[in-house]
């Protein structure tokens, strides 16, 4: 993250701690307020983590193999044998 982003997150932040303060003076020590108060900390914790933290450099993408695939006919021995799944089969048993 850039600077800016690390400041505008730490502004939100700032902002969130307010609104849990103003729903702990409404709602007093509820476990939901003590949850979120939790949630801003970890946030903060977070942000100052990766503000310590330098970027990840994106990996370079790996070339893909390509394997070609020819338009000729598969050869019909290859599917002898096979029942297609999805309709229950070709070959029933013929008692």
């Amino acid at each position: 993250m850039s600077t800016t982003e690390i400041a505008e997150l730490r502004r939100t932040i700032g902002q969130l701690r307010q609104c849990v303060g103003a729903l702990r003076s409404r709602y007093g020590d509820a476990s939901a307020v003590r949850r979120l108060a939790n949630d801003v900390e970890r946030l903060d914790i977070d942000t100052a983590d990766l503000d310590g933290h330098p970027p990840a450099v994106p990996a370079q993408a790996k070339a893909v193999e390509r394997v070609p695939v020819p338009d000729t006919p598969y050869d019909p021995a290859l599917w002898s044998g096979a029942d297609d799944e999805g309709v229950g089969g070709y070959k029933r048993d013929q008692r």
